[in-house]
């Protein structure tokens, strides 16, 4: 049967009408569920002079092709942009416990070695080297602390020329795109002095690498804040600069240190079983001592701030023990 012009010009527009309608429906389609990473986003390359900012991931700095130094992966967010890169095994160098359940649930596995902000031995830089190389047979590795820009570069500088892939000077400059202090030392050293590990050496380190590697047990953190907020101590009335007659003393590395135990105190199941006022006396001392840290790495010795960070600190160690030890 054959349609009049009126007929088929209906139709037609008809037809303009519904795919309209579905392009509009398709343009208010969200994103698949987990699309962490954008199409066709630039991963982290040797080449840019910047940390990067991802979803759920920050200070991502590429030390080489497919290995990468950040901050701690922030929730399911994190863990699905690391599988949207490819990542396949994620190594951390902080001291608080990973979240090795999340990671599996995104197939990534989890490799803890922590290390401290001093720097680290040459049997902890083989064993870094190492999980590395052989992680990386696998596809591209995440090496990570909290923040992404002191432990995590350091220790990815020296895995970078322990394998042979830089010079020491270049992943110098790379720790210095990842924003690491020149107050540490420690963390330099470990990348300067590095050299490169022959297959040999590498293979005779021992490649059992724990999932975790517990904290310290609680007695053994309060016996190190004893030990480090006397060194703080020393620090101060040195006016928060290396003092003299302890040279040794890093004040930054100091503070993160205590910034890291009581990280991990305010996080201890003695915060959920203690009454409430326990666990806001950990959380204050972190916080004051992150804000130490933050201050002495950038080197803004401001003596009255720096000093009344640290009084926040004796004051809740005193309620502390007055209500809970004494």
């Amino acid at each position: 049967m054959r349609m009049n012009r009126t007929a088929r010009y209906g139709l037609a527009f008809a037809g303009v009408l519904v795919m309209a309608g579905v392009a509009m429906l398709n343009a208010a389609d969200p994103p698949a569920a987990g699309a962490a990473m954008p199409a066709g986003a630039k991963m982290p390359t040797m080449s840019e002079g910047q940390p990067k900012e991802l979803v759920g991931l920050h200070n991502v700095v590429a030390y080489h092709d497919g290995f990468w130094s950040g901050g701690v992966p922030e929730g399911e967010e994190g863990f699905a942009t690391l599988a949207d890169m490819g990542v396949k095994t994620i190594i951390s160098v902080d001291g608080a416990e990973p979240e090795v359940e999340l990671a599996r649930k995104h197939g990534l596995r989890y490799i803890h070695l922590p290390i401290g902000y001093n720097g680290f031995n040459d049997q902890r830089k083989g064993e870094l080297a190492r999980a590395t190389r052989d992680s990386m047979e696998a596809g591209p590795v995440y090496l990570h602390c909290h923040h992404g820009k002191h432990r995590s570069a350091g220790a990815a500088g020296a895995v970078a020329v322990s394998l042979g892939w830089a010079t020491p000077q270049q992943m110098v400059d790379r720790m210095k795109v990842s924003g690491t202090a020149a107050g540490y030392k420690g963390l330099y050293a470990c990348t300067q002095n590095a050299t490169t590990l022959g297959k040999a050496a590498l293979d005779a380190v021992p490649a059992d690498f724990p999932e975790v590697s517990r904290p310290t047990s609680f007695v053994k953190s309060m016996v190190e804040i004893d030990i480090v907020n006397d060194q703080l101590k020393a620090i101060e009335r040195a006016g928060w600069v290396t003092p003299k007659d302890h040279p040794d003393l890093v004040p930054a590395a100091e503070a993160g240190r205590l910034a890291d135990l009581y990280r991990h105190l305010r996080n201890d199941d003695r915060a959920k079983r203690h009454e409430a006022d326990y666990a806001t006396m950990m959380i204050e001392s972190h916080m004051a001592a992150q804000a130490i840290e933050d201050l002495l790495a950038a080197d803004k010795i401001d003596a009255v701030k720096l000093s009344g960070h640290f009084r926040v600190i004796a004051n809740s160690c005193k309620a502390c023990h007055v209500k809970y030890r004494d």
